[in-house]
């Protein structure tokens, strides 16, 4: 049996961002991967490109039953670290709209910064192997491996992630080594994910599907302002993938359809100056035309301004940014970007995300229950608990 300072399972952000730290730091490091090939999810990323932080990363960010255990590891790696070993690798990138940071070119580029650092670091990568089974041995663990092989370490880093997007291989094997050694796990659900419609309203609204406009959508007190898509499931696009995290089922979401504009006096004005436009077409000066023409139709606004008495035109604006409607759930793990939920985080130690009650035993990234917004800040919250862990194990 090979033994090892230190074994951690999974090959993405955060387990490799681990096993680099903790190789610096002269310990024997085996890194496990049932895939073919380390960082999928930092592969398909942002288009390819990885949106690999946020500069605005910070606890307002995150989800968690315990909000204030993220703080430790973000605090002490923060996106300026990541963005500065980035730049010393001589990777180009970019900001886009609300602090999030993006390789000019493939995000391969990240995972090779990754698996080189490792590399020089000493650390041993094992791909396409799982471990089928995990036992204490002494003050450590042992682990019977897919291949046959067993393997043993003083430490044990779980970094498998959740359960989102299982065709790449997710599962919830970080839950099952948890719940074997009596940490507890929170409800998980799919998170940054689209919503969907009950039949009767996505015949109503899939005509639509491909339309996207900017809106804000609301649950209860959360709200984003970014763009909303129609889809021939329901609704998708960021405002909508973060709202996910928050709406629950049976819950209604807000959307305002033309933020900052009073859609009453547009109109109203537009019937003043123009009487024999069109309702939908005044209507389209504030829309994408698809839209505009399938709200005038619901509101029975058929004919031009002229004919269009003022109560239609204002539950025409109610109709716009007033829009209250009901999901009846979601796409699931098959196309969420995250879990929500997973291991509590009062189990865990925050400035070493080890397990209280179980010396040698660590979960890093998205296993734990600490969810982040759309944009960089579940990368961000991968590189700072990786690095946290690796400073010890």
């Amino acid at each position: 049996m090979q033994t090892f300072d230190v074994v951690i399972v999974g090959a993405g952000a955060a387990g490799m961002m681990c096993a680099v730290e903790a190789g610096r730091r002269g310990r024997s490091v085996l890194i496990l991967d049932h895939a073919r090939a380390p960082g999928e999810k930092i592969r398909i990323s942002g288009g390819g490109r990885c949106n690999f932080t946020n500069i605005h990363t910070g606890p307002q960010a995150f989800l968690s039953d315990n909000p204030r255990f993220c703080l430790s590891a973000l605090r002490r790696y923060t996106p300026k670290d990541f963005i500065a070993a980035v730049d010393a690798r001589g990777i180009a990138w970019h900001e886009k709209t609300l602090g999030q940071l993006f390789c000019d070119g493939s995000a391969v580029q990240i995972i090779t910064m990754l698996t080189d650092a490792m590399a020089q670091a000493g650390v041993e990568l094992r791909l396409g192997v799982g471990v089928e089974r995990v036992d204490r041995a002494g003050e450590g663990f042992a682990l019977t491996l897919s291949d046959g092989g067993r393997v043993s370490a003083a430490s044990l880093v779980v970094a498998t992630g959740g359960k989102s997007i299982p065709k790449m291989g997710a599962t919830g094997w970080a839950y099952d080594v948890a719940r074997q050694f009596g940490v507890p796990v929170t409800d998980t659900r799919p998170a940054l994910v689209p919503l969907t419609f009950e039949i009767g309203l996505l015949e109503k609204w899939q005509p639509l599907s491909g339309v996207a406009v900017d809106a804000v959508v609301a649950s209860g007190k959360t709200k984003f302002a970014e763009a909303m898509l129609f889809t021939h499931r329901g609704l998708s696009g960021p405002s909508i993938l973060q709202i996910s995290s928050y709406w629950r089922e049976g819950q209604e979401i807000a959307v305002t359809m033309a933020p900052g504009q009073d859609v009453f006096a547009t109109l109203k004005a537009a019937k003043q100056t123009n009487p024999r436009q069109a309702v939908h077409t005044a209507l389209g000066a504030l829309l994408p035309a698809r839209l505009a023409q399938k709200l005038a139709e619901e509101a029975g606004a058929r004919g031009n301004l002229a004919d269009t008495p003022d109560a239609v035109l204002r539950a025409l604006d109610t109709a716009v940014n007033g829009w209250r409607v009901k999901p009846v759930g979601s796409e699931g793990y098959r196309t969420a970007e995250v879990t929500l939920g997973g291991i509590d985080t009062h189990a865990l130690n925050s400035n070493t995300m080890a397990a209280n009650a179980v010396p040698g035993l660590y979960f890093i990234g998205e296993c734990v229950d600490v969810t982040g917004w759309l944009g960089g800040y579940n990368f961000q919250w991968a590189w700072s608990s990786g690095w946290a862990a690796g400073q010890v194990v």
